[in-house]
């Protein structure tokens, strides 16, 4: 669990500072809004799995998560890799737009958990991965 909450927090910070993320949720990042419980009752690190949301349109979540290379897309999160799901289109996929909107799935929402593969090549896949998004696209309305 070492391993994959210090790879989750440099992961959450590289994409807390990507100007193609909207917003990310982990309780280990100062400023989120469970970080002091996290450290009162998590003192030894928090989890592996970040949500996050891609901005843009849903079609650049997908996008982003079809050009991961080492992560992989899956419809279950916490495993010894890194996966990816992208909520609206597999787990909840059941829902309504607004259903989603209600329940805080953003279009482009993902949960990525991070795996205890080397945090720097993890990164570098976010890297280029993120290298292929069309900011311009048009935006997913509800």
């Amino acid at each position: 669990m070492d391993r994959h909450c210090s790879n989750a927090l440099k992961v959450a910070e590289y994409f807390k500072k990507s100007e193609k993320v909207e917003f990310v949720n982990y309780p280990g990042l100062e400023g989120d809004k469970y970080h002091e419980l996290a450290n009162k009752y998590l003192p030894l690190g928090t989890c592996g799995v970040i949500s996050l949301s891609i901005e843009g349109s849903r079609e650049n979540a997908i996008k982003f998560m079809d050009s991961l290379k080492l992560a992989s897309n899956e419809v279950h999160v916490a495993d010894i890799r890194t996966c990816v799901l992208h909520p609206a289109s597999s787990t909840h996929r059941q829902l309504t737009d607004e259903q989603l909107t209600a329940a805080g799935i953003t279009p482009g929402l993902i949960r990525f958990s991070v795996g205890l593969e080397n945090v720097d090549d993890i990164i570098e896949d976010i890297e280029q991965a993120l290298a292929h998004l069309n900011l311009d696209a048009k935006p997913y309305t509800v």
